[in-house]
């Protein structure tokens, strides 16, 4: 007996949507920016963060936060104002891992800015796959600026890079290892997608497999952490002697992670507010 097959192409098309649409299946992952390239290009503008907030001394001991997926949205930032509860001294800045807007509004970009420069460190920002949809990238660009940048902390250095379409791209990859041929002290490098999957519906969460493989093998003896978001699940792994770090996300999990460096070790502590 010959099987319809037309009655389940419905059903598939649906399934596919909302397994393959980004972070918190929402159906409009399908329309995030694509432009890796004009965002590759204005690597070195600067809008939000200053000259010293890319070059300054953290000394040998100091902490920081990461945290991810803020989603701020029509002006609601889900109480991230509450984060300045969470920065003691010890605190010298924060990474907000992506995600930090809903779909890329103006005004929740603003609204980002206006909370990060109350909380007394420096605050630096990742560009998730939300943060760009509909075309939104000229206002990041406007705002706030590079996707992709190096942040020197004296022995430490922080590198910032851009996942936002679910891959970095041969050139980005390539800055990515001429950096880590700079570096002598301790490295962490910061991305919104998240490299692996804990279960099948999360394989949206990888990037070019290839791509996975290359990254491994540059941070592999070279970088000490690797902080991710995008899966609004703590996920950790190892690899190379490197700890690969997803964090919960803070929009409904009001989660952050805390790190601790010194000359000795470093070690994390995952909290919520």
């Amino acid at each position: 007996m010959a099987v319809n097959y037309r009655k389940y192409y419905l059903p598939i098309l649906i399934w596919s949507i909302f397994s393959l649409s980004g972070c918190g299946n929402d159906i409009f992952g399908m329309y995030a920016s694509t432009d890796l390239d004009t965002r590759w290009q204005a690597r070195n503008t600067f809008n939000f963060l200053s000259p010293n907030d890319l070059n300054f001394s953290l000394g040998d001991t100091y902490s920081f936060i990461v945290l991810t997926d803020t989603h701020i949205y029509n002006g609601n930032t889900h109480g991230l104002e509450r984060l300045k509860d969470a920065i003691d001294d010890d605190v010298k800045f924060a990474v907000f891992t992506g995600d930090i807007t809903q779909n890329g509004n103006r005004g929740d970009v603003k609204a980002f800015i206006e909370i990060a420069r109350s909380l007394g460190v420096p605050c630096y920002p990742v560009l998730g796959n939300h943060d760009i949809f509909f075309g939104h990238w000229p206002e990041w660009k406007e705002l706030i600026g590079s996707t992709c940048y190096r942040i020197d902390g004296g022995d430490s250095t922080f590198l910032i890079m851009d996942s936002a379409n679910a891959y970095f791209g041969a050139k980005q990859l390539d800055w990515l290892e001429d950096e880590l041929r700079k570096t002598t002290g301790r490295v962490f490098v910061f991305s919104h997608n998240n490299l692996f999957m804990e279960n099948l519906k999360d394989i949206r969460q990888l990037t070019d497999t290839r791509e996975r493989a290359r990254v491994i093998s540059l941070l592999k003896g070279r970088c000490d952490g690797m902080f991710m978001g995008h899966a609004h699940t703590r996920m950790i792994r190892e690899f190379g002697g490197v700890a690969y770090i997803a964090i919960e996300d803070y929009r409904e999990n009001a989660a952050y992670c805390r790190v601790w460096v010194s000359q000795d070790n470093v070690r994390w502590e995952f909290r919520k507010l």
